[in-house]
């Protein structure tokens, strides 16, 4: 699977999660882009899902017809320590995770 992590999320966050292909919106080259500008980006490259702590995101943006999942990760902070905890609930999560769907874990 293919995921793509948010700007507001710690770059270090990727190496989460070996079995996928986790790259950074800086890294894929999506830097500065805004929501509908970065789904759309992430839709061409072919990511499958977007991961972000942007608890306002699934209300900002029409998911409606969008190939990619969004998948929102509450934590305490988008600080790595805060993070790790949830990365076994986002695995089971990745498994099910449907184009177009938002999920959150962590609340």
């Amino acid at each position: 699977m293919r995921i793509l992590l948010d700007e507001c999320m710690d770059e270090r966050f990727r190496k989460s999660f070996p079995s996928h292909d986790c790259q950074t919106v800086k890294y894929a080259g999506f830097a500065g882009r805004k929501n509908g500008a970065l789904l759309s980006a992430a839709e061409v490259a072919k990511f499958d899902v977007l991961l972000t702590v942007d608890r306002g995101f699934e209300y900002e943006q029409s998911l409606a017809g969008r190939k990619i999942a969004i998948l929102i990760v509450s934590a305490e902070s988008n600080r790595l320590r805060d993070l790790l905890p949830l990365v076994p609930d986002i695995l089971v999560a990745l498994e099910s995770l449907q184009p177009g769907q938002v999920l959150r874990i962590g609340e």
